[in-house]
């Protein structure tokens, strides 16, 4: 499949970015359908915004210090 380079608007600041040919390669390599909806400077920013306050919520062991077996810790 042959990309061109893009055009796009970003969904947070509304300026245009270019989707480069390269990375729509490496978007479809890794089975991604979508483009992206924020600029290279939107992403980084609220991926250190999402870093910064904890993620997604926590995850596993959250509040456990990575155990992740209920609190069953020094039991053997």
């Amino acid at each position: 499949m042959s990309f061109q380079d893009k055009s796009l608007q970003c969904s947070d600041c509304g300026r245009q970015f270019t989707f480069s040919a390269g990375e729509q390669e490496f978007y479809s390599s890794r089975g991604l359908q979508n483009e992206p909806k924020r600029c290279p400077q939107c992403r980084r920013a609220r991926k250190a915004q999402r870093s910064g306050s904890g993620g997604y919520g926590g995850g596993y062991g959250s509040g456990r210090g990575g155990n992740r077996g209920g609190g069953r810790q020094g039991r053997y």
